[in-house]
């Protein structure tokens, strides 16, 4: 399986880790954690960085705040790896300003995902992002995340969608397994546009059904086991990819323990990473809570 190349010239592949905002005590960003963290995670071998999303708690960040964390990331990256920024909005005005934010910062791409608490239907859904392409010449990256949002991008919306020359793929975090099949089945005669798991059990899955990588919340804390799961598949390894995949299960498992993305940041912790809180109201999770997740992480040999 070879990356994808698109109109727009860029070919979303590999392990992307949806990085999360390192934050101080007061819930400020904290930029020398985050440069901290992305060397940690290329050193572990990703193959992208995808910030502002939503392990990046981007529904808490203001624009300016999402603008110093873009700038601060691409200055350390110095592009040693894509960078993708979540310009992630209710209306499509937000999501065009943050788009076009995004792309004055100088990312690589854009992932947006649908709007939340409204529920446009697929006719909308298809204005929006073809406004939001419309608005900026990067590659955008539509993201299909229903168990968040309350709202589902149909196989045949995305199949007409992959038509825009800078839409180039899709980030599908449904956790239906079928629906990414359909995705990349009504989209498999176009060579200009791929589609990208977003849950990290299925990642093996996904790549077997012709997917080309994966943005991944557990690459934060398991960066080279992840890694494993792709470039094993790609060098023929299916074994030793689907090996890495059930070893890396306990830990996506584990998102359960406590309010998302607490599991993420206190698993970094506790490997000696900086990390911070989570932004009110998603807590800090109890000692109990935090035992589960130790042993989780012992048992996985990233924790001794």
């Amino acid at each position: 399986m070879k990356p994808i190349k698109n109109k727009a010239g860029f070919a979303p592949s590999g392990i992307i880790p949806a990085v999360i905002t390192p934050l101080t005590a007061e819930e400020k960003f904290n930029e020398k954690a985050m440069r901290k963290l992305v060397n940690y995670l290329i050193n572990g071998g990703v193959h992208g960085l995808f910030i502002t999303g939503t392990t990046g708690e981007f529904y808490g960040l203001t624009p300016e705040e999402k603008r110093e964390i873009i700038q601060v990331t691409m200055d350390e990256v110095q592009g040693r790896v894509p960078v993708y920024a979540g310009t992630n909005g209710i209306t499509t005005r937000e999501s065009i300003m943050l788009t076009q934010l995004a792309e004055e910062c100088k990312v690589d791409a854009v992932s947006v995902l649908t709007p939340m608490f409204v529920t446009p239907n697929q006719e909308q859904l298809y204005k929006h992002y073809k406004d939001i392409a419309a608005s900026t010449s990067l590659p955008v990256i539509l993201y299909n995340n229903p168990p968040k949002t309350g709202v589902n991008l149909a196989p045949a919306t995305v199949a007409k969608l992959a038509e825009i020359p800078n839409i180039v793929s899709i980030k599908d975090s449904s956790g239906d397994l079928t629906l990414t099949a359909e995705y990349i089945r009504l989209t498999q005669g176009r060579e200009d546009f791929s589609v990208l798991m977003g849950r990290d059990t299925l990642i093996y899955g996904a790549l077997l059904y012709g997917a080309t990588g994966s943005i991944a919340s557990c690459a934060n804390v398991a960066p080279r086991l992840c890694a494993d799961i792709y470039e094993k598949y790609i060098a023929g390894d299916l074994e030793g990819s689907l090996k890495a995949q059930f070893a890396l299960a306990p830990l996506r498992i584990a998102f359960s323990i406590g309010t998302f993305p607490a599991v993420i940041k206190e698993s970094l912790i506790l490997l000696g990473i900086e990390a911070g809180p989570c932004m009110d109201p998603a807590g800090a999770m109890t000692h109990s809570e935090r035992e589960q997740l130790s042993k989780v992480l012992i048992e996985m040999g990233l924790l001794k």
